[in-house]
């Protein structure tokens, strides 16, 4: 199994980043994914799933900010991240929903104020 996350950077707040992730090794179009995060000192946290047919679900932090969608045909999941916050600064990382034990390398997102 391998994930590649990729799409962060610096973006001050109210602006956007769209995050991709690739995944190989896996039967992709079976499987749910998650965009999850991790903060400076703090736990990985799920902000963002979508399931094998499309339905999503979202933490209420980043509910109506973000958006999670999928292309089986290239294995690939996205995070489109609207009116960032300063809080929203972490690396963020995808995985299958429940989480493998495999991560990727994560793509740092940071929001400056």
């Amino acid at each position: 199994v391998q994930l590649v996350e990729s799409g962060g950077g610096l973006v001050q707040a109210g602006g956007s980043l769209r995050l991709a992730c690739a995944a190989s090794g896996i039967i992709f179009s079976s499987n749910a994914m998650g965009w999850y995060r991790q903060a400076p000192g703090r736990q990985r946290e799920l902000v963002a799933s979508i399931t094998s047919s499309g339905f999503t679900n979202y933490a209420p932090s980043v509910k109506g900010r973000f958006t999670i969608s999928r292309d089986n045909a290239k294995n690939t999941v996205y995070l489109q991240m609207n009116s960032l916050k300063p809080e929203d600064t972490a690396v963020y990382y995808c995985n299958t929903n429940p989480y493998s034990r495999v991560w990727g390398q994560g793509t740092l997102v940071t929001v400056s104020s």
